[in-house]
């Protein structure tokens, strides 16, 4: 009887292993028998880099738009242009709208909670429904007078203390989204305790999700190596639990608010009133609430200081320009506003360009994952190869943007030719498209529009009246990158237009007043 269970026990462990060893032996073979017809790559693979975005440019400029790395056991593909991007992420995301597995950042950090991360299924569809519906253009628009408030305060803050821009830029990214999604405003971002645990959390996230830079994501059996063995592991299970609470947290203020009948129009409020007919549980709700909470922060203030390192590098080049338009439609006596943006296309030129020069999302996103065989232009891309599209390769591309690093609004007055109706590729693609795309593209249009209406921005001079020069390549390192401290001088134009900074700055913080009186209870 012994020796039955030990041969039964010996047989389950058996199937077990090759069940999991014989997908790997089928890939391997599938791959050696189309080795002929991968696309072009380097034998050598580089692991654990700090900005890997850089070695991937260098990768499309010797093998060509599609360049294959064989990243462990996953197959991996970069893209490195706008048409590879476009042709295969947009025209043929029936294929390429999954994620690959995410061990570090949606497994153990996340607990597979993150749409973000989440591969192409009924979690993702409820996750991507939910995200459209709260932020797809129509919803965007009744956001914005809330991003018109909230400007007219960075405004003020950069009138008042200029030296502290980049955290002024950051109040304001933070105080829009969160009052967007929970109905409360944010007035410091060194003493709001959401903001400060936030940016905690996405810091975490953001670190742990570089292609390559964790051994558990080529090998994964190293996801269950005992955490005290593994000091990266308890790192983010730590982590984890911090952001359960922070989300719990302030979906329990949120409820609470909307029971007394005190929340203001909100996504938070729209999530709780979908949650049943979804059926949804508690955590899931809470978790999508926190997705543009934690995706938008950091994109909107890092692109908005591009711009201003942009002012002080090329602004001769573009700033009088802009300048120029803004004066002969709006004048001196009022702030530009989004009904008057039409009628600025050059100042959208310059959004689209800032967006362009130095996207933000480097690494183009989070990365696909290819669900079946495919051939591109007699290239063949097997089923469950990762797709990454850096838009440090796309964005910088000598083919679609000549002098690539020099910053040209004028690449987006005139009519050429790119896939894809934004004339850039900072949002992403076919059904993994940003779904905050609307009202990240009308927080940067609105603030390039008020800062060049409202200041001269340009280098800060040194003791001996020279202009201070800065370095255009000097960029954060994780996720997504923005630009490293730098010199920046903010002037107003004139006593005039100071004056209407004022003034717009005071009747803001009436009409705040309903955002601001909220308690803040998450501690």
């Amino acid at each position: 009887m012994f020796a039955e269970l030990l041969a039964s026990i010996g047989f389950a462990v058996a199937l077990s292993y090759f069940s999991l060893i014989f997908p790997r032996l089928r890939q391997e073979w599938k791959l050696y028998a189309h080795r002929s017809k991968l696309p072009p790559g380097p034998k050598v693979i580089k692991s654990g880099l700090r900005k890997p975005w850089l070695w991937f440019r260098e990768l499309n400029k010797e093998y060509g738009d599609v360049v294959y790395l064989q990243m462990g056991p996953t197959p991996t593909v970069i893209l490195g242009s706008a048409q590879a991007a476009w042709d295969l992420l947009e025209k043929r995301g029936a294929k390429y709208s999954s994620r690959p597995r995410f061990i570090m950042g949606g497994e153990l950090l996340s607990g597979g909670m993150r749409g973000l991360m989440s591969p192409y299924g009924a979690f993702w569809r409820r996750w991507r429904k939910l995200l459209h519906s709260g932020f797809m253009q129509r919803q965007s628009e009744t956001y914005r007078p809330i991003q018109s408030l909230e400007s007219k305060v960075l405004l003020n803050d950069l009138l008042r203390t200029p030296e502290r821009f980049r955290k002024h830029l950051e109040r304001y990214a933070a105080s829009v989204i969160v009052t967007v999604t929970y109905g409360r405003r944010v007035e410091d971002v060194d003493t709001d305790i959401v903001v400060q645990r936030n940016g905690e959390s996405m810091d975490r996230l953001t670190q742990v999700n570089i292609p390559g830079k964790y051994a558990v994501e080529r090998y994964p059996a190293l996801k269950y190596v005992p955490s005290i063995f593994a000091p990266w592991k308890a790192q983010v299970l730590k982590q984890r639990q911090k952001d359960i609470q922070l989300y719990t947290e302030l979906m329990d203020e949120v409820k609470e608010r909307m029971a007394k009948g005190a929340l203001p129009t909100c996504f938070a409020k729209h999530l709780l009133e979908e949650q049943e007919s979804l059926g949804m549980p508690d955590l899931e709700v809470a978790y999508a609430a926190g997705s543009p909470f934690g995706a938008g922060v950091e994109t909107s203030a890092g692109t908005l200081a591009s711009f201003l390192l942009a002012c002080v590098k090329f602004g001769p080049q573009f700033v009088p320009k802009a300048q120029k338009e803004l004066d002969r439609v709006i004048g001196s006596g009022r702030l530009p506003t989004f009904d008057d943006m039409p009628q600025l296309p050059y100042v959208k030129a310059v959004a689209a360009e800032t967006l362009r020069w130095r996207p933000v999302a480097v690494l183009g996103g989070t990365p696909h994952a290819s669900t079946a065989d495919d051939v591109y232009k007699g290239m063949f891309i097997p089923k469950g190869s990762t797709i990454i599209a850096p838009l440090w390769s796309i964005h910088l591309n000598e083919s679609d943007f000549p002098d690539p690093d020099r910053f040209q609004p004028e690449r987006f007055t005139g009519n050429r030719e790119y896939p894809g109706t934004f004339g850039h590729s900072a949002f992403g693609w076919g059904r993994r498209i940003c779904p905050g795309m609307h009202l990240g593209t009308a927080s940067v249009e609105l603030n390039i529009a008020r800062i060049l209406w409202a200041f001269e921005v340009g280098p800060v001079k040194d003791a001996n009246g020279k202009d201070i020069d800065v370095d255009i390549f000097a960029f954060s390192d994780g996720f997504n990158s923005s630009p490293l401290p730098f010199p920046c001088s903010i002037k107003p134009r004139s006593p005039e237009h100071a004056k209407v900074i004022e003034q717009e700055f005071q009747d803001a913080l009436v009409s705040l007043k309903t955002y601001t009186a909220i308690a803040n209870k998450v501690s």
